[in-house]
């Protein structure tokens, strides 16, 4: 059994879906959070998973905040480390402390539109798809390893509000799918920072996505 720690700094919808998914041979060990008032914890409580809050707001800098969330975060043994919707940029050391055993979902088809507002870039960029990818995290921003991606349309009328939506139901579907793969010991990473997995159906997930008009 994998034990899974999961970040949020809001209402976590995507550490909800892992949630929902109930994956086989993975338990959910505690969902931590730098915000008290982030209403995933509820949810969390809701369904008997232990919650804990590290209060960035309680700590002088980054570095000291990461060492409370890390000793946090030991606590519960973690095989894996899930960032879903954590709103924090995480310092190098704290990255290192949990190399190859950290993850995050970032709503872009990196290396397309790294860091934030990506979907307002994406549709100022005029691209004809966009989506989202589920990647380990490195020191640098928005750059790990490559664990699977979603693609979906950029449709006439979006805004972001609307692309945003069908990217996040993509999220949905291969965050589940990524945290299987790695507590089925599917994933590897060659000297090249490519990942691999093991078995027979080649990052497929099964997402359903809307054809380009």
């Amino acid at each position: 059994m994998k034990s899974i720690v999961i970040l949020v700094s809001g209402r976590g919808s995507n550490m909800q879906a892992i949630v929902d998914a109930a994956i086989p041979g993975a338990r959910i060990a505690a969902v931590i959070s730098n915000r008290p008032d982030a209403s995933g914890l509820a949810f969390a409580a809701e369904h008997g998973i232990e919650t804990a809050v590290v209060d960035h707001k309680a700590y002088a800098d980054r570095a000291a905040f990461d060492l409370a969330l890390a000793e946090c975060i030991d606590g519960y043994r973690p095989d894996l480390v899930v960032l879903a919707g954590f709103m924090r940029v995480l310092t190098d050391d704290f990255v290192r402390r949990y190399d190859g055993r950290l993850i995050n979902i970032h709503p872009s088809l990196l290396p397309s539109f790294p860091g934030l507002h990506t979907h307002r870039r994406a549709l100022e960029a005029g691209v004809r798809v966009h989506g989202a990818t589920v990647h380990f995290v490195t020191a640098t921003l928005d750059c790990g390893p490559i664990i699977v991606q979603a693609v979906v349309p950029v449709l006439p009328g979006d805004d972001e509000a609307s692309l945003a939506a069908r990217v996040l139901a993509q999220e949905h579907c291969i965050y589940p799918q990524a945290v299987r793969w790695f507590v089925d010991g599917r994933l590897s990473v060659d000297g090249q920072g490519r990942v691999h997995l093991a078995g027979e159906d080649d990052h497929a997930v099964g997402c359903t996505v809307p054809a380009l008009d």
